[in-house]
């Protein structure tokens, strides 16, 4: 059973030079009709958790993720990190059932994801991937509609309790200005926030998130943790982050794990986390780390290197 056989998968996100509106006054991503409207919709918390997960490719003999556990905790931000190859979005693929696991197992409030059927587990988790394809000409209301097919019959056209959830979706993430574009006339920076509006129409108890701020502009960003900060601060949200950005997990995250060849080699708070011995340890860099009001202020400085 795969998730990504009934849902779309986000677009490969290009430097896109597209001329459009983005002026801060068109978006809305912090609006306080966005917030209530996530407090109102938001299920009690839930717990989702990987214990001892061995996971791997058929092209490799060896696993990938080799016997790691994570715990998620409602209404906290989780960000997995670490350096390339780590093994953190293989992880994530696991934990959203993208990749079976060879052994271990993967649970939401003690049932496992393996048991449940495509649409159960579309109704308990939402997954933004890296990649993803949409026909250029569809509509970003029409793509944020496929979100709510979890809770549709096939032939079901929508209700008003599915557009009511679009529009929630549309607002929180600060694309209403573009409801009526192709998505193939939006920058790659706009595209993303709506694959992310298309996720959360689906209004899972569960959010993972697959390197949402790579390749984006700095503005895109910023405009993508915001929508995260606003979950966490207004929902019991389940969110689970694979970030490229150490700084970025560091002021955002509640907990920070940090993988380096498919183990774990640090868990807890950003100020536990992110110390210069890590940096050194699994990102082989030299860093200044200095503790601020907004988490671990890292200033790296130089490669280290074996010899």
């Amino acid at each position: 059973m795969s998730q990504s056989d009934t849902t779309p998968t986000p677009p490969h996100r290009d430097d896109d030079h597209t001329d459009c509106d983005e002026s801060p006054d068109a978006q809305s991503a912090l609006s306080a009709p966005a917030i209530a409207a996530v407090e109102d919709a938001t299920p009690d918390g839930t717990r989702f958790e990987a214990e001892d997960v061995v996971v791997g490719y058929p092209t490799s003999e060896d696993p990938v993720v080799d016997g790691q556990s994570l715990v998620a905790a409602p209404g906290e931000v989780t960000a997995l990190v670490g350096p390339n190859g780590s093994g953190k979005s293989t992880l994530l693929k696991a934990m959203a059932d993208q990749l079976p696991p060879e052994a271990g197992a993967v649970r939401i409030d003690g049932s496992e994801v393996a048991d449940m059927d495509a649409k159960d587990l579309a109704r308990r988790l939402g997954l933004l991937s890296q990649e993803n394809v949409a026909p250029d000409s569809i509509t970003v209301e029409k793509l944020v509609e496929h979100g709510r097919y979890p809770h549709r019959g096939f032939f079901d056209g929508l209700t008003d309790e599915d557009r009511a959830a679009v529009d929630r979706a549309i607002d929180l993430a600060g694309v209403d200005h573009l409801r009526g574009r192709d998505v193939g006339s939006l920058s790659g920076g706009q595209k993303q926030l709506v694959w992310i509006a298309m996720v959360l129409a689906q209004e899972t108890d569960v959010l993972l998130l697959d390197e949402p701020t790579t390749f984006l502009d700095m503005h895109h960003q910023l405009e993508v943790m915001e929508i995260v900060e606003t979950l966490r601060e207004a929902s019991d949200k389940t969110v689970v982050v694979v970030l490229h950005d150490l700084q970025q997990a560091a002021r955002l995250a509640d907990k920070v794990v940090a993988l380096q060849d498919g183990a774990v080699q640090g868990r807890g708070s950003p100020e536990a986390v992110v110390t210069e011995e890590l940096l050194a340890d699994v990102f082989e860099i030299e860093a200044e780390v200095v503790p601020t009001e907004r988490g671990p202020q890292i200033t790296p400085l130089r490669p280290l290197h074996d010899d």
